[in-house]
């Protein structure tokens, strides 16, 4: 069991909420960040403590450099030092092709997506590096099948921005192999999650999950298991510079 501290974005539904449990069930002490949905996040943190956990509630916006700041801040103030961050947080706009997309979506999908990563990976990176007196750890980032994929007539905004996510777990681990700091990616492909919902198409995860090799969707807890895979510092400790591939086949 662990008594480290993990602080996971987007963590209040999801892949983000289950991998916050997971985690939790694990040993770990967890900050759950959110940006609107308190009652949700409030929830996970409930759960948590009453599985005999810690956890606190993190209300931040990853595309505002202060929030991504101030929740590390907050994680670190309520319970102890940042051992780890799960870089999850992420949007997708409704389905369209490039030529009906207004520069605005693709702004806010890519600030989030994109940029939001990046401040919350460099923030991460500074308070775990063991040269500016961190203790080392891990750090996860969730990508996307998107990213390999492309989502043509759908979301080609948010596959590439996934696309940067896989980019950034190659240089920055190699940037951080010498702190002692471990960067992977997981890379869902269709989970039963309701950002599909966000982007128009509730269904689907069901109706395309069922061409995948496998023949059906992944559940949130799946990615979950890979993630804390890869949190794992005795499990994974000589893993670095990988993306996970958790997409049944896709």
């Amino acid at each position: 069991m662990s008594t480290k501290t993990v602080l996971i974005t987007g963590a209040s539904r999801g892949i983000g909420r289950a991998a916050a449990l997971a985690a939790a069930a694990r040993g770990w002490s967890v900050g759950v960040n959110y940006v609107s949905d308190a009652r949700a996040a409030d929830e996970v943190v409930e759960r948590i403590e009453q599985m005999g956990g810690r956890a606190v509630a993190l209300k931040g916006d990853v595309a505002i450099e202060a929030d991504v700041i101030a929740m590390f801040d907050g994680a670190e103030s309520a319970l102890g030092p940042i051992h780890a961050a799960v870089v999850n947080a992420g949007i997708v706009a409704p389905t369209a092709k490039l030529v009906d997309m207004s520069v605005e979506r693709m702004r806010r999908v890519f600030d989030v997506n994109v940029l939001g990563a990046y401040i919350t990976a460099r923030e991460a990176a500074r308070r775990l590096s063991k040269s500016r007196g961190g203790p080392g750890g891990s750090i996860v980032l969730i990508s996307s099948a998107a990213a390999r994929l492309g989502s043509p007539d759908l979301y080609v905004d948010y596959a590439g921005s996934k696309g940067a996510i896989d980019t950034l777990t190659h240089g920055l681990s190699k940037e951080l192999a010498p702190e002692g700091v471990r960067v992977n990616t997981v890379r869902p492909g269709l989970i039963e999650t309701d950002i599909h919902a966000s982007g128009g198409e509730p269904d689907r995860a069901f109706t395309l999950g069922a061409t995948s090799p496998m023949g059906r969707p992944g559940k949130p807890e799946e990615v979950a298991s890979a993630i804390l895979y890869l949190l794992d510092d005795d499990a994974a400790s000589y893993v670095t510079g990988a993306i996970l591939d958790v997409s049944g086949g896709r």
